[in-house]
């Protein structure tokens, strides 16, 4: 896929211990009708053959963190490396049919103001069932993934999300520029909710892409295929305060703090009933201790209305949570 030409599409793959799983990536990604791409593998001091695998594709532009550095840091680097327009951002246990990045490219290059659009990601072992087509955030602190679970039949058409899936999804590389890159203070988990966040601040769109499919294993390399591990819970809970802190101007904040406060109750008690209590509470005080070292995302009065725009969208997301679960 290295054209002489500036590609259209870098495709950006962070990698870490990922034997089990890059080989089928890349071999579908060969498979690609839309060409005018290249492809970025960030290794992140992988222990296994990862590194042994990746040379037999000559085709990969390889690059190598010094330290393990986290998904963040990782794609930040092949973001900054790459060459395209748009940037896709691939983990590498997803596998993608032959149009995939034909059909994530069509999605955003339709409107200027499309920061970043998020695909539709089947479960690998389970394929009639969605794993993730966008994600949600709400006044309680809580990120969700839109239609986790529900018929691969059901969210056929476009529409606008909260955040776009970093897991696989595309997005409008001068952008960054103007809001800033990944955090790397998360270093996995939240990270995509947070940079989409920022694109709402500044009046960007994130969207669902229903054309593009492609199938997801899931926490493959942070929790081994599992839903829950206790790194992923104590990462996940302190990136939540993060995520309100950073991007919450601090009226705002104070404003739904006692809302914020109910969530993260709910929450610790339900993973105390799933026995990671104790990594749950201990990554929100992670969170609360950390808290300082975050660079605030900067109010300006230009963006008010955007910031009005989704506060209303943190209250209605409360009720899309509610009937994401009922309607299961």
């Amino acid at each position: 896929m290295k054209k002489e030409t500036t590609p259209k599409v870098s495709i950006i793959i962070p990698n870490f211990n990922g034997e089990k799983y890059i080989e089928n990536c890349l071999d579908s990604l060969r498979t690609q009708r839309f060409t005018d791409s290249e492809i970025i593998v960030i290794d992140d001091c992988s222990k296994d053959n990862s590194l042994a695998l990746l040379k037999n594709y000559e085709e990969v532009q390889l690059l190598v963190n010094k330290k393990n550095s986290g998904f963040a840091a990782s794609v930040n680097r092949g973001i900054k490396a790459a060459q395209g327009e748009y940037v896709l951002l691939l983990n590498n246990d997803v596998v993608v049919p032959e149009n995939f990045v034909e059909k994530l490219y069509e999605a955003i290059a339709q409107d200027e103001r499309i920061f970043s659009a998020s695909s539709k990601m089947i479960r690998y072992y389970e394929r009639d069932k969605i794993d993730d087509t966008g994600d949600f955030y709400n006044i309680l602190g809580w990120a969700y993934k839109r239609g986790d679970g529900k018929s691969v039949e059901k969210l056929q058409h476009q529409t606008k999300v909260f955040s776009t899936c970093a897991g696989a999804g595309i997005y409008r590389r001068k952008i960054f520029d103007e809001i800033g890159y990944f955090d790397e203070h998360y270093f996995a988990y939240m990270e995509d909710v947070d940079v989409s966040y920022r694109g709402l601040i500044h009046g960007y769109k994130n969207i669902y892409a229903p054309d593009a499919h492609c199938f997801h294993i899931g926490s493959a390399t942070t929790a081994d295929g599992n839903k829950y591990s206790a790194f992923k819970v104590k990462i996940s809970a302190r990136n939540n305060i993060y995520t309100a802190w950073k991007n919450m101007p601090l009226l705002q904040f104070i404003v739904n703090l006692p809302f914020l406060a109910l969530g993260f109750l709910i929450k610790g008690s339900m993973f105390t009933v799933k026995g990671f209590g104790g990594e749950y509470w201990r990554g929100l005080l992670a969170g609360i201790k950390g808290a300082a070292k975050i660079t605030k995302t900067k109010f300006k009065l230009k963006n008010l209305g955007n910031y009005l725009k989704i506060e209303v969208m943190l209250i209605g997301n409360v009720f899309r949570y509610i009937g994401e679960k009922v309607s299961k």
